[in-house]
C-alpha cells in the first residue's frame, strides 16, 4: 500500500531537531523524499541518517532562513536533489527567553527588558525566516505550475499574548502571513496552512521541563496534563501535506492538549 506522500518531495526547515526532524521522519515513512534544512548542518545530517536507516530518502541542506537568497538556494538545491518541492514545512524557529548562563538560569524577558537586538532576532527567525522560505517555495511551485502544500509552524501564541512579546508577535505574524498567502495562492492549487502547537517536548522547552515551577504552570494550562511529543505535531503536518487535507487552506490547527480551545 502506497504511503500518503508517495512520490512527493518535502522540504523541512528546522529539520535538524525537534518538530522539524519528526516531520522529516514521518514524511519519509509515508513515501516522501525529504530535504532536511537547518542552520546546524550536523543536526540535519543526523536526521538524514535516521531517515536512511529506516529505508527512506533524504538529503541535508544548510540554510540561514533569515537570508532571502539562502532560502532561494535551498529550494533549488532540493529541486536538484529530488526534482521538485511539493511540500514545505517552515519549522525553523527560536524562543524569546533570556539566554541562560552558569550563574543565572534562563528567565523570560518582558517587552521593556528585552534588548532590541534580541527582539529583532526573534522576529527575523520566526517571521522573516518563514516568509522567505514560503516565498521561495511558492515561487518555484508557481513557475513550474505545480500544486503543493505549505505548512507554517505558528504556536498557541499566534493567538495568545506571552511574556516578552517577541515570540507571540512573531507567531501572530506567521498566522496572518499564512492567511494572506492562502488567499493569494488558492486558485493556483497551492494550499497554505499553519500549525499552532502547545507545549511540546523539544529543545526549545527544555527550561520549562527542568524548572519545577515553570513545569507546574505550563501543565496547569494544559488540560491533558502533559507535554506533547514532536511526533504528534508531525502527524498534524502529515495530514495538511496529504491529499486528505485537499479542501484545507488558510487554517491554523492547534495540537495543544487543550491549552487553546477557541
Amino acid at each position: 500500500m502506497a504511503g500518503r506522500l508517495e512520490g512527493k518531495v518535502a522540504l523541512v526547515t528546522g529539520g535538524g531537531s525537534g518538530i522539524g526532524r519528526a516531520c522529516c521522519l514521518r514524511f519519509a515513512r509515508e513515501g516522501a523524499a525529504v530535504c532536511a534544512a537547518d542552520m546546524n548542518l550536523e543536526g540535519a545530517a543526523e536526521t538524514v541518517r535516521q531517515v536512511e536507516a529506516a529505508g527512506g530518502k533524504a538529503t541535508a541542506l544548510q540554510v540561514d532562513t533569515t537570508d532571502q537568497a539562502a532560502n532561494e538556494r535551498m529550494v533549488q538545491q532540493c529541486v536538484s536533489a529530488f526534482g521538485a518541492v511539493d511540500v514545505l514545512v517552515a519549522a525553523a524557529g527560536i524562543g524569546s527567553g533570556r539566554p541562560a548562563t552558569e550563574e543565572q538560569p534562563q528567565q523570560p524577558f518582558t517587552v521593556l527588558t528585552m534588548p532590541v537586538d534580541w527582539f529583532k532576532r526573534v522576529i527575523d527567525v520566526n517571521f522573516w525566516g518563514v516568509y522567505y522560505s514560503d516565498k521561495a517555495a511558492a515561487a518555484w511551485m508557481l513557475a513550474n505550475k505545480r500544486p503543493g502544500s505549505i505548512i507554517n509552524l505558528g504556536s498557541i501564541m499566534s493567538r495568545m499574548p506571552g511574556q516578552g512579546g517577541a515570540y507571540s508577535i512573531s507567531k501572530a505574524g506567521v498566522w496572518m502571513l499564512t492567511k494572506v498567502l492562502a488567499m493569494e495562492l488558492a486558485t493556483s492549487g497551492i494550499r497554505v496552512n499553519a500549525i499552532g502547537p502547545g507545549f511540546i517536548e523539544t529543545p526549545m522547552t527544555e527550561r520549562l521541563r527542568t524548572d519545577e515551577e515553570a513545569q507546574r504552570r505550563v501543565l496547569g494550562m494544559t488540560w491533558m496534563g502533559r507535554f506533547g511529543q514532536p511526533e504528534e505535531i508531525a502527524n498534524t503536518a502529515l495530514f495538511l501535506a496529504s491529499d486528505e487535507a485537499s479542501f484545507f487552506t488558510g487554517e491554523l490547527l492547534h495540537p495543544s492538549g487543550g491549552v487553546f480551545v477557541g
